[in-house]
């Protein structure tokens, strides 16, 4: 199974151009949708996970029409929106359970069993009679995790998910949702470079509602292989090297202020070569200085 995506547009009744004719090929396992805020993952996310409409284009999932076929989408979708309200005084266990209810799993002891799983999966088992609103954003962002994968689905969407969790509990989601996506499609959309990094095969980068170059994240850093340059710098130079040259990041380190420019040669004597990363990657592309989507597939 994929999900084909194809001149996906949306544009809001203010005005705004949300989406411009995006199209994608997502095959099954981890996909990263890397792009500032406000770039349009979220539209798009919610647009595939049938909670909007789009103004045009069309998006098929195995032999599905996701803009058409709502009800069916729904019933092999898990989604993780950024933002999710849960039931304070509720515990897990017995949310989890109502939300197996709603599922469609009836009978009292296959949801049982359902739900221990779950809970176990994501590392709540122990904690499953303890109050959502005692839970920590790691575990809250699991237990959000856990509803998404009830009735076994084929796509899940994240939208945002390790926003505002401490390095441990990073660590511990990207631990599960590398687990979950070797047999499904997973997209995991995000503003963190190094999500996309550790976790996905394949990746997108939206800016501005277009899909400005897709593909392996490891071949695409290998476009800027001698053409990312660094300098440390004093602070109030950044300006001036942002005028003189293409700059794609600057940084402290070690209490200097480090500038990766790009460049096809060595801009000066000055300057080192340094081995790009996605980071690189992800900053150059936005800001224009390369674009090599010819077009935006994965195979």
């Amino acid at each position: 199974m994929e999900l084909r995506i194809e001149n996906l547009s949306k544009r809001y009744p203010g005005g705004a151009q949300a989406l411009q004719n995006v199209s994608l090929n997502i095959p099954v396992g981890m996909f990263g949708l890397l792009g500032p805020n406000g770039a349009g993952k979220s539209t798009l996310m919610r647009t595939i996970a049938t909670l909007q409409e789009a103004d045009s284009g069309r998006a098929v999932l195995g032999d599905i029409d996701v803009l058409r076929q709502k009800d069916s989408v729904r019933r092999i979708l898990g989604y993780l929106p950024q933002e999710f309200g849960l039931y304070p005084k509720v515990s897990a266990e017995a949310l989890l359970s109502h939300f197996a209810t709603l599922k469609g799993i009836r009978s009292g002891k296959e949801r049982g069993d359902v739900v221990e799983a779950l809970l176990r999966q994501t590392n709540l088992y122990d904690h499953r009679r303890q109050s959502l609103g005692s839970f920590s954003g790691g575990m809250k962002q699991r237990f959000g995790i856990a509803q998404a994968l009830l009735g076994n689905p084929r796509l899940i969407i994240v939208d945002e998910p390790t926003a505002g969790l401490d390095p441990e509990e990073r660590v511990r989601f990207h631990n599960l949702l590398s687990v979950i996506g070797q047999n499904i499609i997973v997209i995991l959309s995000t503003h963190i470079v190094s999500d996309v990094t550790d976790l996905c095969r394949n990746m997108a980068i939206i800016h501005e509602g277009r899909v400005r170059v897709a593909g392996n994240p490891s071949e695409l850093v290998a476009e800027l292989q001698g053409r990312v340059w660094k300098k440390s710098i004093a602070h109030d130079e950044v300006n001036s090297y942002g005028e003189r040259f293409q700059l794609i990041s600057m940084r402290l380190f070690a209490g200097q202020t480090m500038v990766h420019v790009f460049s096809p040669r060595q801009p000066d004597a000055s300057f080192e070569p340094v081995a790009p990363d996605l980071e690189d990657f992800y900053f150059a592309t936005i800001k224009g200085f390369i674009y090599s989507a010819q077009t935006a597939t994965v195979n």
